[in-house]
């Protein structure tokens, strides 16, 4: 047997070690971001085997088989679950020292208990004895949830979603908690009539309400949000590609939105105005409610045209943004809270050069009265892994207060994503650890205790009062 994943896996000293069995390892888990499908827990679906689980969706796996050389077809392509799951086998050696070598094998060791290293000679067996086990009860989606601790999950929807499945599973009684979030993206895509007006007809028919107006369009979305809030949602998010604000009176507003739905081209400046308005009236939504709100900023989506227009988005093929102009996201947070309406904020950036700036963005906003009113959330997507996660822990001691941190989420379509917080939770223990031994954190247990507990557990249920 391998002792790769072990029980001091990334844990490299003694403190480490102690303050993770001690304090973070039996936490449980509140994943108040991720991508999962409410349907598919709703109706406590059995994937079939391994192959669909863990390459159905996952564009993580994706961009590293790519870059393997592995032809699309066992990415996205229409060959079997096996075919794709061999293939996605024959990658994992080469992504040693990549994050998703440890997320495979946590996962493999956590959910089966399987702890040999994957590779093509022993992935025909790793197959077929999974897939016997993802046939049983045991491993049925809500089953994987309660394995893996989970308190709460925030899955991502849309406003026009009739939110069925989260009813169903109240209805059911689950006992993890599964809120949906609002995000209302959608909204944004003034300089696309097609898409936009479409997407109109549809957000309009959800709330009820024809929607031919700047008026009428913060009418549905507002009927929403309270559609949402009282099925327990209590957060929202929103991802755009950067903070937007210009000054803007609501009859311009109203104007830009009239040329929008008749097909008229909107200018750059038109089209800050109308995302600015937008965004500050869904953040208005989000204090009136008292709910937090997201901000995923930094991507540049969807950068080969080719594949796009084979496969459309969210496939792999997205990436890491220019710094951010910092001065649009002052401007945006502050004119909310000029009329004292800046909801409990969470931001999340995606350029590693941006950590400092955000991080000092946050504190300006601080009110003396909510612990981390905006606070600075978790390393994202790609980076979070090792080094990302390092830095990030870095940038958080150093600029805000680590001990008050709301942890890790997965922003994940993955039912076997959970190991990701345990992976974290190990991270920043030695992260913490590793400050002790160099007698910049007191070797005190109340202070490790505090700040393990805290970034691990309790920071985030204080904060998102769930």
């Amino acid at each position: 047997m391998s002792t790769f994943i072990n029980p001091n896996f990334v844990l490299q000293s003694k403190v480490a070690q102690e303050i993770y069995h001690k304090y973070a390892s039996n936490k449980p888990i509140i994943d108040y971001h991720c991508h999962l499908d409410a349907k598919v827990i709703a109706d406590n679906y059995n994937y079939d085997n391994l192959g669909d689980m863990w390459l159905g969706g996952d564009h993580y796996k994706w961009r590293a088989m790519r870059i393997n050389g592995i032809d699309e077809k066992y990415c996205t392509g229409n060959v079997s679950d096996k075919e794709k799951f061999m293939k996605w086998a024959e990658t994992v050696p080469y992504t040693a020292a990549n994050p998703l070598y440890h997320w495979t094998h946590l996962e493999l060791a956590r959910y089966f208990d399987i702890y040999e290293l994957l590779s093509p000679a022993n992935a025909d067996k790793i197959y077929n004895s999974t897939k016997e086990m993802l046939s049983t009860p045991e491993f049925s989606a809500q089953s994987l949830i309660k394995k893996m601790n989970v308190e709460m999950i925030g899955t991502t929807d849309d406003p026009a979603d009739s939110l069925e499945h989260h009813i169903r599973l109240k209805e059911q009684g689950f006992e993890t908690k599964v809120l949906p979030s609002f995000r209302a993206d959608k909204v944004f895509n003034i300089d696309n009539a097609i898409v936009f007006t479409a997407y109109l007809e549809k957000l309009g028919e959800s709330a009820n309400i024809n929607i031919s107006s700047f008026d009428t369009l913060v009418e549905a979305l507002n009927k929403r949000h309270q559609f949402f809030h009282d099925l327990g949602c209590r957060i929202s998010d929103s991802g755009p590609d950067r903070f937007f604000f210009a000054a803007y009176n609501m009859d311009e507003v109203k104007s830009i939105f009239d040329k929008a739905i008749d097909g008229k081209t909107i200018t750059t400046e038109e089209k800050e105005k109308y995302m600015t308005a937008v965004m500050a009236a869904l953040s208005h939504m989000n204090h009136k409610r008292g709910w937090t709100q997201q901000f995923h900023v930094g991507a540049i989506r969807n950068n080969n045209t080719r594949m796009f227009n084979h496969l459309g988005a969210d496939t792999g093929f997205d990436s890491i943004g220019d710094s951010q102009p910092s001065l649009k996201a002052s401007q945006f947070l502050n004119y909310l809270d000029s009329t004292d309406q800046l909801a409990k904020t969470i931001l999340y950036n995606l350029n590693p050069a941006d950590n400092e700036m955000f991080l000092t963005m946050c504190g300006n906003f601080a009110d003396g009265t909510t612990a981390g009113k905006v606070s600075y959330g978790a390393a994202w997507w790609f980076l979070d892994q090792k080094t990302g996660m390092e830095r990030h822990l870095e940038d958080l001691s150093a600029l805000s207060l680590l001990s008050r941190f709301i942890g890790m989420v997965t922003d994940s379509r993955s039912f076997l994503s959970y190991p990701r917080h345990e992976y974290f939770r190990r991270i920043a223990c030695n992260y913490i650890g590793d400050q002790v031994e160099k007698g910049l954190i007191p070797n005190d247990e109340n202070i490790l205790q505090l700040l393990v507990e805290g970034l691990s557990y309790n920071n985030a249920k204080a904060f998102l009062g769930f």
